[in-house]
C-alpha cells in the first residue's frame, strides 16, 4: 500500500529530531515508500469550501543538522490525499482550533490522526478529568478564594497553565508558601482562562512516567526523571529518559481510558502518570516513541503506521 501523507508540523528546520516523534512518524512512512508532504499550519487555507495547504514533498535522514530536504511548495488539496498527521506542537490556542475546524471539513474521507474534532473537544488537561478516580485531587479555578481553600485541605499543591505544555510556568506551592499571593497575581494578569491546582504528589522525584496509547492499547513507556531542583520531568526541562515497565496500576489506567481514547478516533496518546496517578492525557502532538525505541523498547512508529494503514485498508 502506497499513501501520500502529508504532516502539518511546525517546520522541519527547526525541530529537534533526536526526541521529536513526528519525525520518527516520516521516518517510518518513508521507509514504507508513502510520498509524504510537509507544510506548516499557517499555510493552511480554506475557499469555497476546499481545504488547501502550500506544502512541499519531504525526503528525510536521521542525521542531525542535514535531516530533510523539500521540494519547491505546491498547492495541494488536502481532500485529495489519504492521511494528514497532524503534529505541531502546542499552545493550545485559537490558531490550534481554527486548524482543527479545517481539517474535520476533510475528516474521515482523508483519515487525520487524531481525530480533529476530538482534539479540539478534548483539551488535555480538561480532558483528564473525565477520569477523577484515576487522578489526584486537582482544581480548575481562578477564584482564589477556591484555591486557598484547596490549598488548605491538600497541603503542598502544584499550579500550572491550562493550556501550557512543556514544563512551562509550572510552580510547587507550600500550604504557607508566602509567594502564593504574588503568583496568584502573576497568574491572572498572564491568564485569563482558569489554571490547574494539583495536590503535589512528593515521588514526582522519582520519575513521571510518558505512556503511549495506539488506538487505545498500551504500547510502550519511559519514565522521565525531574532534574536535581526542579519538580518538572519534561525533557526539554532537563529531564532524563529511563527505561521502564508498567505496573499494575498504570495497566488499570490504560485500560480504562484506552476504550475511550479508541472511540473518540485518538490514534497516538500520551499519559502522564506519577506515582499512579493519571495527571494528563496529551492528544495533541504527543511525544515519547524516540526515547522509548533508543531506551531498548519497541519502535511504537511501525505500530502507528500498521494502525493507520489498517484504517485507511478499511475505509
Amino acid at each position: 500500500m502506497s499513501l501520500t501523507v502529508a504532516i502539518q508540523m511546525d517546520h522541519i528546520k527547526s525541530i529537534k529530531i533526536a526526541g521529536d516523534t513526528g519525525f520518527a512518524l516520516l521516518l517510518e512512512a518513508q521507509r514504507r515508500g508513502h510520498r509524504v508532504l510537509h507544510y506548516t499550519p499557517d499555510r493552511l487555507s480554506l475557499r469555497d469550501g476546499v481545504v488547501t495547504a502550500m506544502a512541499e514533498t519531504v525526503e528525510a535522514r536521521d542525521v542531525e543538522g542535514d535531516h530533510f530536504t523539500l521540494s519547491a511548495p505546491e498547492r495541494v488539496d488536502l481532500s485529495s490525499v489519504d492521511v494528514v498527521l497532524m503534529r505541531q506542537d502546542p499552545p493550545f490556542d485559537l490558531a490550534y482550533i481554527t486548524a482543527t475546524h479545517f481539517l474535520e471539513r476533510i475528516h474521515p474521507k482523508t483519515l487525520v490522526v487524531n481525530d480533529p474534532a476530538h482534539v479540539r473537544n478534548a483539551p488535555e488537561k480538561i480532558f483528564v478529568t473525565l477520569f477523577p478516580h484515576l487522578m489526584p485531587p486537582t482544581l480548575i479555578s481562578r477564584d482564589k478564594a477556591e484555591i486557598e481553600e484547596f490549598r488548605r485541605e491538600h497541603g503542598d499543591v502544584v499550579m500550572k497553565p491550562l493550556y501550557g505544555h512543556g514544563g512551562a510556568s509550572v510552580f510547587k506551592i507550600g500550604r504557607e508558601d508566602p509567594n502564593f499571593g504574588s503568583l496568584f497575581d502573576l497568574f491572572a494578569a498572564t491568564f485569563r482562562e482558569p489554571w490547574v491546582i494539583q495536590r503535589f504528589l512528593p515521588k514526582v522525584t522519582e520519575g513521571d512516567k510518558r505512556i503511549i496509547l495506539i488506538d487505545g492499547e498500551a504500547a510502550g513507556a519511559v519514565n522521565r526523571v525531574p532534574a536535581a531542583n526542579d519538580i518538572r520531568s519534561n525533557m526539554v526541562r532537563g529531564g532524563a529518559a529511563k527505561p521502564t515497565d508498567l505496573s499494575p496500576r498504570e495497566r488499570e489506567i490504560c485500560e480504562t481510558i484506552g476504550p475511550e481514547l479508541k472511540r473518540m478516533g485518538l490514534i497516538l496518546v500520551g499519559i502522564d502518570v506519577i506515582d499512579g496517578n493519571l495527571t494528563e492525557i496529551n492528544v495533541t502532538a504527543p511525544t515519547g516513541i524516540r526515547a522509548i525505541k533508543r531506551l531498548g523498547g519497541p519502535d511504537l512508529a511501525v505500530t502507528v503506521w500498521d494502525v493507520i494503514e489498517g484504517k485507511v485498508r478499511r475505509g
